[in-house]
This record gives structure tokens, sequence and C-alpha cells, in this order.
């Protein structure tokens, strides 16, 4: 793979209750596990930034796919559920729901676009055969 662009980040302190910002000083959070699971609350939590990058870069592909249809989907919006459970082994994983609505196009078409962004936004590549990443189109 050629980076075209690359990110940096840096967590500090004690993990899921410890400090995250990106190098660029664009972002500075306080991270803090989550209420359910034993924490304060009182943070941002890694599954809470993954759910609002998934998306956004689902949209992006969803919006991709539509102009190379031809296929007006203004007013659109990707909405995204990060879970976080525990495995039988006494890990954890993650799985996702992610819920398109696009204004004005039939279910079946829109499902077709969502189908297709699924294929190629990256964070749907990346965790293909890794996690579950429920798909569906939702009226608005």
């Amino acid at each position: 793979m050629k980076a075209l662009y690359t990110a940096e980040a840096l967590a500090t302190g004690a993990g899921r209750n410890g400090q995250a910002r990106l190098a660029d000083g664009s972002l500075d959070l306080g991270m803090a596990i989550p209420q359910e699971m034993g924490g304060s609350g009182d943070g941002a939590n890694p599954e809470q930034l993954f759910a609002l990058g998934y998306a956004a870069c689902y949209h992006s592909a969803l919006q991709a796919v539509a102009r190379q249809s031809k296929t007006d989907i203004s007013g659109s919006s990707v909405g995204s559920r990060v879970h976080i459970g525990s495995t039988d082994d006494g890990g954890f994983q993650l799985a996702v729901d992610l819920e398109v609505t696009i204004p004005d196009l039939d279910h079946d078409a829109a499902q077709q676009l969502a189908d297709q962004a699924h294929q190629v936004c990256p964070y749907s590549n990346a965790t293909r055969g890794n996690i579950e990443v429920n798909v569906s189109v939702v009226e608005d």
C-alpha cells in the first residue's frame, strides 16, 4: 500500500482512563471507561471514537458509489453503533451496526448502494472477517 495520509495519535496515562491526543493538536481527549463497564464514564472511549470514524468513512464511501451510479443521495446520513462485549475465553470483541438513511430513494435501491459502499469503505475492508458488521437501510 502506498500511504496517501497518515494520522498520528498518542495515548498516555492509564489507557482507557488516560489522555488521547492527535499529533496535530486538533483533538485532545480525556478518556474514561464507560459506566456500563465499571468506569466513571467521564470522558470519551475508544468505541465512541471508532463509531465516529466508521460513520464518517462509510458515509464518504456511500457518496462515492452514489456519484458513480449518478444517484442523488442528498440529505443522506450514516449512524453507527459500536458494541463491545466479552467473549467465552475472557477476552473482548467488537460488533458494529451501520444505519443508512437516504431520503427520497426506495428501500431496495438504497440497500443496493449501502451494500456497494460496504465493499469499498476502508473501515469495512479492515473489519471484514474480523468482527460482525450489520448494514441496514432505515427510514428517515
